[in-house]
């Protein structure tokens, strides 16, 4: 699930520290650390946290309940564990990429952001999945703890793009760069989730047999940037 486990090693060395996950789990072998993580992940995302059950956790990641306990301590740690990890791999990969995309020309950063993004969520299917839940269902918890720090990143970068094309003389200096950043943004979240989530295309209609996501993509970044400029 992870595409690189050594950085996430650092964020669950960085949780055995608060106390939610022991050296006991960080000592397994990542293949084993990585099955436990998708299992938990999984059933997180098809029940969502509240209703995580510790047997089925188990049972997905092959290993026994008594062994989950000797990971986490406790089910509120195992959950802590879980929305805690899914936030910082997720805000922490929008700050790496944040000053490379402000770099480059609006539209082509525009561009490698969704492209990109789309791409790197195939790597990482089980937390896009609980990620996808956490913003689509309105769990209390998600969104407190998952949603709006991943969202706030999201919006960051955004603005970020539109900060350094404003100092490079693409954008007319009369745009409400705050309004606009959140207008592109949605749309962006629109584009992208309807592809990574097959079933919103249902309801945006991004794309069809008629019309493909390139086309409907390459529309949006011209009327955008002719817009802006």
């Amino acid at each position: 699930m992870f595409s690189n486990w050594a950085e996430t090693l650092s964020y669950v060395m960085k949780l055995e520290e608060q106390g939610v996950v022991t050296r006991t789990f960080r000592r397994l072998d990542p293949e084993r650390q990585q099955s436990v993580i998708d299992a938990i992940l999984g059933e997180a995302a098809e029940k969502g946290p509240a209703s995580i059950n510790i047997k089925q956790v188990a049972a997905r990641a092959g290993v026994s309940i008594g062994s989950l306990y000797q990971y986490f301590g406790s089910r509120e740690n195992l959950i802590a564990f879980t929305t805690s990890l899914c936030t910082c791999v997720l805000t922490d990969s929008f700050e790496k990429f944040k000053p490379m995309l402000a770099a480059m020309p609006l539209r082509d950063g525009l561009e490698a952001y969704l492209t990109g993004g789309i791409e790197w969520s195939q790597t990482m299917m089980g937390l896009i999945q609980y990620f996808g839940r956490a913003a689509y269902q309105g769990d209390p918890l998600l969104q407190s703890e998952v949603v709006r720090p991943i969202a706030e990143k999201m919006l960051g970068v955004v603005i970020a793009m539109m900060e350094a094309a404003r100092e490079r003389g693409e954008i007319n200096p009369q745009v409400d760069l705050a309004a606009a950043a959140r207008v592109i943004n949605v749309a962006m979240i629109a584009l992208g989730d309807s592809q990574i989530y097959p079933f919103l295309n249902v309801y945006f209609q991004v794309s069809d047999e008629n019309v493909s996501y390139d086309r409907t993509l390459n529309s949006f970044l011209e009327l955008l940037i002719k817009g802006l400029s």
